[in-house]
């Protein structure tokens, strides 16, 4: 998700969603202590993942999987060949 939507979401819950407003003055005076307060608070967001650690925790999930856990006869792999040979 992009940074900025991730912003407006935690306005639209945060700030406008009581939407209780009688004017735009108290909208904008709620955005700016919104503004203040969060930019005092807010810290950088710390990655977890490595770019490895995708395909270890594929690998775990793999491990877990039940051994009699089978597709479907009927269901055939999607590829790209079969993705590119469909019809749009």
């Amino acid at each position: 998700m992009n940074q900025i939507e991730i912003l407006f979401s935690i306005v639209q819950r945060k700030v406008v969603q009581p939407n209780d407003f009688t004017d735009l003055t108290r909208v904008r005076d709620r955005l700016r202590a919104f503004e203040d307060r969060y930019n005092a608070t807010a810290q950088s967001f710390q990655w977890k993942f490595t770019t490895t650690d995708p395909d270890d925790l594929l690998a775990r999930l793999d491990r877990h999987t039940p051994a009699d856990r089978q597709e479907e006869p009927s269901a055939s792999p999607l590829t790209w060949s079969t993705i590119e040979g469909a019809d749009h």
